[in-house]
């Protein structure tokens, strides 16, 4: 198990009403299962990071499984929900992509630890919370889908292109991005941009060069 620097986000005699303090409790645990991983973390450790109680958690959740579905949710769930309102706003699907990728991967400056729970520790979820959480991440991947074809359908995008193949990819590659960004000096807004760039010039239909007809040279000359 890797050791844990613990810094509690609370004194002990906080008085914060159990309502108020179950973001709190969900940011906590997220932070404890992205430093230590799903086998790695206790309920113990996630008591100490908020100075209360290893018992008082139970108020919030029925188990540490529990606990990691609530983060799960919670790093998966927003993304539908923007990814839905970008791909129904106007714009031309090469705008609707690029801006599906800039913001599948804004969470990152904020949210991150939820985001790298979701992606890593996942599996060890009981089956039916991987089903209901399954569920929000397939969206996740109609929703681009559904933007990909539709530049497909305009003639934005290549007519050849496998869609559901070009998704993986594009999702693969953003997703990716969360266990290596903090290693690297870039910021995420640079990051999402050079994707959106590589991605949306990569499926768009080619233009055919103008050809260049053969100079017939006067009479005389």
């Amino acid at each position: 198990m890797r050791a844990m620097t613990v810094v509690p986000l609370r004194s002990r005699r906080s008085r914060t009403s159990p309502r108020r303090r179950a973001p709190e409790i969900i940011e906590a645990a997220a932070r404890v299962f992205a430093q230590q991983g799903f086998h790695g973390a206790t309920t113990q450790d996630i008591a100490d990071v908020l100075g209360i109680r290893q018992a008082s958690l139970y108020y919030y959740f029925p188990s540490k499984e529990g606990a990691l579905e609530l983060v799960c949710l919670q790093g998966v769930a927003g993304y539908f929900e923007v990814a839905k309102a970008i791909a129904s706003a106007p714009g031309t699907a090469a705008e609707k992509l690029s801006r599906l990728i800039k913001s599948h991967l804004a969470p990152l400056t904020d949210r991150s630890d939820f985001v790298r729970v979701f992606l890593n520790e996942r599996q060890h979820l009981p089956s039916e919370s991987r089903r209901r959480i399954g569920k929000w991440s397939r969206g996740v991947e109609r929703v681009f889908e559904d933007v990909v074809k539709e530049g497909v359908r305009r003639g934005e995008f290549r007519a050849d292109l496998d869609t559901r193949l070009a998704v993986l990819a594009i999702l693969g590659m953003a997703n990716a991005a969360a266990n290596w960004y903090r290693h690297e000096e870039v910021a995420i807004e640079r990051i999402s941009g050079e994707f959106a760039r590589l991605v949306v010039d990569g499926v768009k239909k080619r233009r055919k060069p103008r050809s260049r007809g053969r100079r017939v040279p006067r009479p005389g000359r």
